[in-house]
């Protein structure tokens, strides 16, 4: 028998149906109402947890809703605003400087809470510093162990004791928690180990917040040449 070439039957693409359609219209758009939704929320709710502890410190004939009956949402958070405003420009005073200085010592001859407010005190000045003590790179680190990579924001190089108990170049690496960045461990590694990347900081965090799920756009490969920080 003569061989014949059989020809799979082309079949035209099928159409989805309408509960296809509707999950797929249903998922485009909680993609662009979710993030909308979720922030307005927090700042709702961040405005009214400010309004819930500063409202109650102004007497209740200063309030706005004395007057016009109206509770207006966000009067705290404005309060606030003002009053740290006034405090940072009262602190670069000489009076202010002054007191700021009687009220630290007041608070150094308290055993526990000078262990708080100085340890407060020190994240507030790193974090809200506007000097270039801060994290200014992301990158990786092998930890756990040798194999499993961790995005790491480099801290800067390893100074006074620490550099003196090592025999080699250690960079101060912090390597944040998922999905919050806030927690995480510090791991001094020597430099040689230390994979910088080209994503900024920020997109780093993201990284971490989303758990692996928001990339930055990738970047244009450079030549390896970068060379760590060297030790102040």
């Amino acid at each position: 028998m003569p061989d014949h070439d059989f020809t799979p039957l082309q079949l035209p693409p099928r159409k989805p149906g309408l509960l296809a359609m509707l999950r797929s219209n249903f998922l485009a758009g909680l993609v662009v109402v979710a993030p909308i939704g979720i922030t307005v929320w927090l700042i709702w709710t961040l405005t009214g947890w400010m309004d819930s502890w500063v409202l109650p410190m102004i007497p209740a004939r200063w309030r706005p809703e004395h007057y016009v009956g109206i509770n207006l949402r966000g009067l705290g958070v404005v309060v606030f605003l003002l009053f740290t405003v006034l405090i940072g420009w009262m602190a670069k005073g000489w009076l202010g400087r002054a007191l700021l200085r009687t009220g630290e010592q007041i608070v150094a001859r308290m055993p526990i809470i000078r262990s708080v407010y100085g340890g407060l005190k020190q994240i507030a000045e790193t974090i809200l510093s506007q000097s270039e003590a801060r994290f200014d790179r992301a990158c990786l680190i092998e930890y756990p162990r040798k194999g499993l990579w961790g995005v790491g924001f480099v801290a800067g190089p390893a100074k006074g004791e620490i550099l003196e108990h090592s025999s080699e170049d250690l960079i101060a690496v912090f390597v944040p928690t998922t999905p919050n960045p806030t927690s995480g461990f510090l791991i001094y590694t020597p430099a040689k180990d230390v994979v910088f990347l080209d994503m900024s900081v920020e997109d780093a965090a993201k990284l971490v917040i989303s758990a692996g799920l928001v990339y930055p756009p990738a970047k244009k490969s450079k030549p390896k040449n970068d060379k760590p920080p060297k030790p102040a």
